[in-house]
C-alpha cells in the first residue's frame, strides 16, 4: 500500500451542488432530513439497512431523495462506525476501482478521517489501485459526506470510485469490507439521464424492479450511471440473503426542474434478513425405524458379500416422507470407538436411497477404517442424521462469524479456496468451544487453523439424529 500521507482532499462542488458555506449547508441538510425523518416515522417500524443506494445530483434537485435513504439509518447512528461509499467515475476513466492516499476528506461541516487500516483489507484485491486523480473531482461521493456528517455522530469513511469494473470485482472489495453492525455501506448512483418524464419513468421503474429482485444483470447501460458499484452490491446482497426495497423513486421533474429533459433519483434500503438455521423436519417412529432397518440391511449384506455395490433400495409402499429428495449422515460406532462416518451434504437423492448409499459407504468406503466384517455387524450402534437444507451466512469477519454460531445447534459447511469441510452438529460435543471449533473445521477443510480471507464461504445447517 502508498504510504498515506496527512493531506486532506478538499471540496470539489461546493457552492455548486450545496451550499459552500457551513451554516447554509447544516441548514439544508437539516431542511432535508426533517421531512424524510416525519415520513419514515409515519410508517411501521423496519429493520436499519445495512446498505443503502442514494442520489449525488445537486440538493436541491436529489437531496430530499437521498434524505429518505438516511432517515432509515437514524436509529444505528450511535452504533456505525465506518462508512464504506462507493460511487461511479465520472471524470476520469480507468479500470478497477480507486482509492485515495489522502488521509481525510473534508467538507465545510469538517474533516473526515479516512479508515486506512481498512485500505490493507482489500489492497491485492483484483481492480483495486491508489488514484488521487479520480476523486479529485468527483462529485459522487462528496455530496453524500454532509449528509453523513449530519446522521453520524462519528465514523471513518472508506472511499472508493468505481471505474470499469465488473460486478464481481465490486463484490470482493464489498465482501472484504462488509463488517458487522459497525459498518454501513452506501451505494452512489442517479438513475435514467436526460429523458422526457413518462421514459424516465418507463425506465427507473425497470431499474427499481431490478433493484429489488437483486438481479445483477438487470441494470441497463442507461438505466443508472453507478451500474457497476449497485451490481457489486447486487451480487452480495444475493449471496448474503438481504431484502432490498425502494424508498423514494422520483426524478428532477417532482423536484426542481422541468419534465421535458429529467434526471432519475432512487434510495433504496438492503436489509439483512439472515436467520438461524432451519429445522430439520421432524420423522415419525415409523420412519425413523424403517431407516434404521435399511441402514443395518445394507451394512449386514454388504458384510455377508450378498451386496457388492451401492444399494438401490425399494420401500414396496409409498411413503412420501422417506421419498423426499433429502441429504443425510450415517455414523457407526462400535462401543465408545468411531467406526465409519460418510454422509451428503447436498440433497440429491430420496432420502431412503441416501440413507442406503451412505450407510455402504460408512461401512466399505470410508478411508480411514477397515471396512466392517460380518462379526462386527450386530454389535454396531447405526447414528442416522438428516440435514435440513444449508442456509448461507453473512459476515464480515471471523470475528463476527463465530459470534454467530449456536453451539450444540449449528452443523457447519466451509468453502475456500478449493477446500471444503463439515462438521455435524454432534461434533459440538467434542469441541464445546465456538472459536476451537471453526478452527477444528478449517484443519478439517485442510486449511492453516489461522486461515481467513475475502473469499471464504460458510452454510449452516440443522440435524434431525437418532
Amino acid at each position: 500500500m502508498t504510504e498515506t500521507v496527512a493531506s486532506t482532499r478538499k471540496p470539489f462542488v461546493a457552492g455548486a451542488f450545496y451550499p459552500a458555506a457551513a451554516a447554509e449547508l447544516r441548514a439544508s441538510v437539516a431542511h432535508y432530513m426533517g421531512a424524510a425523518n416525519e415520513a419514515a416515522q409515519a410508517g411501521a417500524p423496519v429493520p436499519v439497512p445495512k446498505a443503502i443506494i442514494a442520489p449525488h445530483a445537486g440538493y436541491v434537485y436529489s437531496g430530499p431523495i437521498a434524505a429518505s435513504a438516511y432517515a432509515r439509518i437514524l436509529p444505528a447512528a450511535d452504533r456505525i462506525r465506518r462508512v464504506v461509499l462507493l460511487g461511479p467515475s465520472h471524470r476520469v476513466g480507468f479500470r478497477g476501482v480507486a482509492l485515495p492516499t489522502v488521509a481525510r476528506f473534508e467538507t465545510a461541516l469538517g474533516p473526515i478521517e479516512l479508515d486506512t487500516d481498512a485500505f490493507a483489507m482489500v489492497q491485492g484485491l483484483p481492480g483495486v489501485q491508489f488514484r488521487d486523480d479520480a476523486h479529485a473531482a468527483e462529485h459522487s461521493l462528496e455530496v453524500h459526506l454532509p449528509f453523513l456528517q449530519t446522521v453520524l455522530p462519528s465514523f471513518k469513511l472508506v472511499p472508493i470510485v468505481v471505474g470499469d469494473a465488473t460486478p464481481n470485482e465490486v463484490a470482493a472489495v464489498l465482501d472484504a469490507l462488509w463488517g458487522g453492525p459497525e459498518t454501513l455501506i452506501v451505494i452512489s448512483s442517479d438513475l435514467s439521464h436526460y429523458h422526457d418524464y413518462a421514459t424516465a419513468q418507463n425506465i427507473d421503474t425497470a431499474t427499481t424492479r431490478a433493484i429489488e429482485a437483486l438481479a445483477v444483470d438487470g441494470i441497463s447501460e442507461q438505466g443508472a450511471c453507478g451500474r457497476r458499484p449497485i451490481r457489486g452490491l447486487l451480487e452480495v446482497a444475493r449471496r448474503r440473503g438481504l431484502k432490498a426495497r425502494a424508498i423514494d423513486v422520483r426524478n428532477s421533474g417532482d423536484t426542481a426542474g422541468n419534465k421535458d429533459r429529467v434526471v432519475g433519483y432512487g434510495s433504496y434500503v438492503f436489509e439483512e434478513t439472515t436467520a438461524p438455521a432451519p429445522r430439520a423436519s421432524t420423522l415419525d417412529a415409523t420412519a425413523r425405524a424403517l431407516l434404521h432397518q435399511v441402514a443395518r440391511d445394507v451394512v449386514r449384506k454388504g458384510a455377508s458379500g450378498a451386496l457388492s455395490g451401492e444399494p438401490t433400495v425399494s420401500l414396496g409402499r409409498p411413503m412420501p416422507i422417506l421419498d423426499t429428495v433429502r441429504a443425510s449422515f450415517v455414523t457407526l460406532n462400535k462401543g465408545s470407538l468411531l467406526r465409519g462416518c460418510i454422509g451428503s451434504l447436498e440433497a440429491r437423492f430420496p432420502l431412503v436411497q441416501d440413507v442406503a448409499r451412505n450407510a455402504y459407504k460408512s461401512a466399505f468406503a470410508d478411508p480411514r477404517f477397515p471396512r466392517v466384517t460380518a462379526d462386527e455387524v450386530e454389535g454396531l450402534e447405526i447414528k442416522l442424521s438428516i440435514l435440513s437444507a444449508p442456509s448461507p451466512m453473512s459476515f464480515g469477519s471471523e470475528a463476527d462469524l463465530i459470534a454467530q454460531l449456536q453451539p450444540g445447534v449449528d452443523g457447519l459447511i466451509l468453502s475456500d479456496g478449493g477446500q471444503r469441510g463439515t462438521f455435524l452438529p454432534s461434533v459440538w460435543e467434542q469441541i464445546p468451544a465456538a472459536p476451537d471449533f471453526f478452527r477444528r473445521l478449517k484443519n478439517k477443510a485442510g486449511l492453516p487453523p489461522d486461515h481467513w480471507s475475502p473469499t471464504v464461504k460458510v452454510w449452516r445447517y440443522s440435524t434431525e439424529s437418532f
